[in-house]
């Protein structure tokens, strides 16, 4: 709750900013802002309790997840100092980020669907405007077009989800909802699952999960960069924390109506993400498809539904964010150099800027899951946590779309150590080192010791 509230508190002094002209010190309050709300939220563990008359239950999964939205959230800031300081709506830029912040707390919090509604409409509002916040781009404005229609469609599918539950059960509230089905086992209306598979629907597409995942590489390719980092981390993030809270409070007693459906879109996601991602020469293009496939690796938690699925994606969503973080850094930088993001734009980098490639190397690593990195670590517990649920078949899905994986990352990773190129010498500036370092640092650092965030939950 108190995250909640320092988020949107500074959120809306950032509006205040152009009338009282502190715009200047806006990235430097923001950035302490955002400390002081991780600190503040980690006094609320093991204070469970609920909060808005039931409607939010702040407990360890939000408080777990907050966390991690909160870390992303402060490296991606570090990153992102120039998208604050290139126009004049400085100050609305601000605010529409927290907003969003704010709204990603409510999704990893809800008790109730009406506030599940409203953390995703608080997000996608705030994205769809950032998508296209590059006004003087085509792609951009594309972008955001095609995030805004695709968003409502699957708003609609949503709400439509939510109205046949209510109809069926007369709640919104999760615990009430399971305790329904739990005593009306065999008698409840087909309507109500009706339902349930249209909110998979609706969720699905938020986490850009195959065959509704269509939308995210035209929107990420077209996106600013950093924006792109931001939908790819944070609010991929805040979704899958929505979907297993819902789906493992509310619907759990009707999992085999919808665990089937899961497991085919699952294998269907490794599979269209990765090999799809290896058709690409756009680096940006070639990461919104590996994005796709992430989704699909921690569909198999969602699959598993046993006490370890939700740790597996905490770990997961955490590895998976701060080596995207460092991926879009670089290429932020890179593209300004060379002024586009083929995969030939790498081609020499280790020799010419060491730093850069180094940490490149050491974040595709852990994306493509090899030792002794935090990716590594994640897949392990992901895949461990189906395997012991029983599906092994969907976990040698898993294996193979990993090894697919691996092809193109090791593609940039060759170009950069391997290949000739014309990269003169980079100069970074220092947040955009910092926030490399910090990003090596937890990416070996949660790699060689898991166990700390896996006992979390």
């Amino acid at each position: 709750m108190t995250a909640l509230i320092l988020l949107t508190s500074l959120g809306v002094i950032t509006l205040l900013a152009e009338i009282f002209s502190f715009k200047k010190l806006l990235y430097p309050f923001v950035l302490v802002g955002l400390v002081a709300t991780f600190v503040i939220n980690l006094f609320d563990w093991n204070l469970s309790r609920t909060i808005f008359y039931g409607m939010m239950q702040y407990d360890h999964f939000a408080v777990a997840f907050t966390s991690v939205i909160l870390i992303v959230a402060f490296l991606w800031f570090l990153m992102s100092d120039s998208f604050f300081k290139e126009e004049t709506s400085v100050t609305d830029h601000f605010s529409l980020v927290l907003f969003a912040l704010a709204g990603t707390v409510i999704m990893v919090s809800f008790s109730n669907m009406t506030m599940l509604f409203l953390g995703i409409e608080i997000l996608s509002i705030s994205m769809y405007i950032l998508a296209g916040s590059k006004k003087d781009d085509l792609g951009s404005n594309e972008s955001a077009f095609k995030y805004l229609i695709m968003g409502a469609f699957a708003t609609g599918f949503l709400l439509f989800g939510i109205t046949l539950i209510y109809g069926s059960t007369g709640s919104f509230d999760l615990a009430e909802i399971n305790t329904f089905v739990a005593s009306h086992k065999g008698s409840v209306p087909m309507i109500f699952y009706a339902g349930v598979l249209l909110m998979l629907v609706g969720l699905s597409f938020k986490v850009s999960a195959a065959p509704f995942h269509f939308w995210a590489p035209d929107v990420y390719q077209g996106a600013p960069t950093v924006i792109t980092a931001f939908m790819s981390t944070i609010v991929k993030t805040a979704a899958f924390a929505a979907f297993l809270r819902l789906f493992y409070t509310s619907f759990i007693s009707v999992s085999e109506i919808w665990v089937s459906v899961v497991w085919v879109m699952a294998a269907l996601t490794l599979l269209v993400g990765n090999v799809t991602a290896v058709l690409q020469t756009s680096t940006k293009r070639m990461l919104a498809y590996s994005s796709v496939a992430h989704a699909g690796y921690m569909l198999l938690a969602l699959v598993a539904g046993n006490i370890y699925s939700s740790s597996s994606v905490l770990f997961y969503t955490l590895a998976y964010s701060i080596g995207s973080v460092g991926t879009f850094c670089i290429l932020r930088i890179v593209v300004g150099a060379k002024g586009n993001d083929n995969t030939e734009s790498f081609n020499g980098l280790a020799k010419t800027n060491p730093f850069l490639a180094f940490v490149m190397t050491v974040v595709l690593l852990s994306l493509a899951g090899i030792p002794p990195t935090a990716g590594f670590f994640a897949k392990y517990y992901i895949f461990t946590t189906a395997f012991q649920a029983g599906y092994t078949g969907l976990v040698l899905v898993a294996i193979i779309a990993s090894l697919i994986g691996v092809y193109y990352y090791f593609r940039i990773i060759i170009a950069m150590y391997f290949r000739e190129g014309s990269h003169h010498l980079i100069t970074l500036q220092f947040n955009h080192k910092l926030v490399l370092i910090l990003v090596t640092i937890a990416t070996i650092a949660l790699g060689l010791f898991p166990d700390f965030i896996i006992g979390m939950l």
